[in-house]
């Protein structure tokens, strides 16, 4: 029963991450169509910025909070500037956004290999993060239910945020149709870099969270980009409840096959069944209302 509990806590801790980095996709991918493999770069950023702010900011525990916060803005920073110098030419052309931001992650894998070097670079965690906490029999890494938790608060955040503020309303008129919510007196532009800034900016998070359960190296964020979409595309494009059960389920279904079998065997497996649910079901889990007419 403790080895359940243990595989079903290590694909919650999977989940997640997963989420963490799908959250911001499914901004600029689920709703605004765009396909930035960048996104993975700004996970990267963030992940840097965590090790950058370790070293100003010796206390571990400070510099971890701190790095949310500045993670947040630097990867936020970075989505905008790639919106306004390339992305906002491309908003009809998805496989175009496709190749450029490809091109820019790389770029930025360089950046980050010619300021850092490229072996790998480790964050300390604070203490009140290390050990483990004993549930049901199994004992699950302090980092990790840290994590889940802050999964968990940036999924109410940011629902409440679409659901409940005026600029969440913005970004939801804008998704669900442009050329009225322009009429209506919104300023679409406006709301397209909002909108980048946000999701950005989770990605800038989510790369502070994996400085927790490893070390952070150039390539960091090219290891869950993937995953990312996966999550959006199962999930739903654009649905943030999507995206939770999405990256939950996969996770879980990681952890429970890989038990038996192998990372490898069990990433297979896991693909092979993602192919099956998306040719029965490829709108995903739930289907985002719009009043386009396109």
């Amino acid at each position: 029963m403790d080895v359940m509990i243990g595989q079903l806590f290590t694909g919650l801790s999977i989940g997640s991450i997963l989420l963490l980095a799908a959250l911001g996709l499914s901004l600029t991918f689920g709703q605004m169509g765009v396909i930035n493999m960048a996104h993975g770069e700004f996970i990267m950023a963030g992940s840097y910025t965590a090790y950058v702010v370790q070293q100003v900011v010796s206390s571990a525990g400070a510099s971890l909070l701190l790095s949310l916060l500045v993670g947040f803005v630097v990867g936020g920073l970075m989505g905008v500037l790639l919106e306004a110098t390339l992305i906002r030419r491309m908003y009809h052309r998805p496989l175009d956004t496709l190749l450029v931001t490809f091109g820019v992650g790389l770029v930025l894998q360089q950046l980050a290999r010619d300021i850092f070097g490229a072996p790998a670079v480790n964050v300390v965690a604070p203490s009140w993060l290390s050990g483990g906490v004993e549930i049901l029999g199994a004992v699950v890494p302090k980092t990790r239910i840290f994590i889940l938790m802050l999964a968990l608060v940036a999924v109410a955040v940011l629902s409440f945020a679409l659901a409940k503020t005026s600029m969440g309303r913005r970004i939801r008129a804008v998704v669900q149709n442009r050329d009225l919510a322009e009429t209506s007196g919104i300023s679409s532009r406006r709301t397209d870099v909002t909108t980048f800034f946000i999701g950005s900016g989770l990605a800038g998070v989510a790369g502070v969270a994996l400085t927790l359960i490893g070390s952070t190296s150039p390539t960091i964020g090219q290891s869950y980009l993937i995953d990312a979409f996966l999550v959006v595309v199962i999930g739903g494009l654009g649905r943030i409840a999507g995206a939770v059960v999405a990256a939950f389920a996969l996770g879980i279904l990681n952890s429970f096959i890989e038990y038996s079998t192998t990372a490898s065997i069990a990433k297979v497996i896991v693909f092979v069944l993602i192919v099956i649910f998306l040719q029965a079901r490829p709108q995903g889990l739930f289907v985002a209302k719009t009043r386009s007419l396109a």
